[in-house]
């Protein structure tokens, strides 16, 4: 990894990125439905835009030590996410229950945020092979290159993360 890129990697970390993503228009039901329809960690999906918008995307070095993070992903955010949907209806009647939602929420929320962590420390920490120039940085490189990496193909899919992928600001000029 160039200085360079470090820097910027630096300089807007991935939580803050994550959040700021998230937050604009559509984003949110866009990660959600590719969350539930097509199987996609979000947290990775955000990973892979704050590193695509930076000009970069990760190589097998990364790629490997992504496993660690999903792994993460599997055995405690995503019981925690189970436990809190499955409560939403008794929630709405059940002042505990809706309390104990909340409480779930928080964590699960932590859980997302211990994960873009992980995520981020892979990404400044590893070797320099780890990450790779992007291709393109033009919106249709950017959803080729996001949908071959998360392994989406139907055309729902892919409409619903172009929709994502138009939200980023334009990447920064390569250097």
């Amino acid at each position: 990894m160039t200085a360079i890129l470090r820097a910027r990697l630096t300089q807007q970390p991935l939580w803050e990125f994550a959040l700021a993503l998230y937050g604009q228009p559509g984003v949110e039901s866009a990660c959600l439905a590719l969350q539930d329809q097509a199987r996609v960690d979000v947290c990775e999906l955000l990973w892979r835009c704050w590193l695509l918008y930076h000009g970069a995307v990760p190589g097998p070095t990364a790629e490997e030590g992504l496993v660690d993070a999903l792994r993460w992903q599997r055995e405690v955010t995503a019981p925690l996410r189970r436990l809190r949907r499955r409560l939403k209806q008794d929630a709405c009647v059940r002042p505990g229950v809706a309390e104990l939602r909340k409480t779930l929420k928080h964590a699960e929320l932590q859980a997302e945020r211990e994960t873009l962590c992980r995520l981020e420390r892979l990404a400044l920490t590893a070797s320099p092979a780890a990450l790779t120039p992007a291709p393109s940085a033009s919106v249709r490189g950017a959803d080729k290159v996001l949908a071959n990496a998360l392994g989406l193909q139907k055309k729902t899919h892919l409409s619903t993360l172009h929709t994502l992928i138009a939200s980023l600001d334009p990447p920064p000029a390569p250097r």
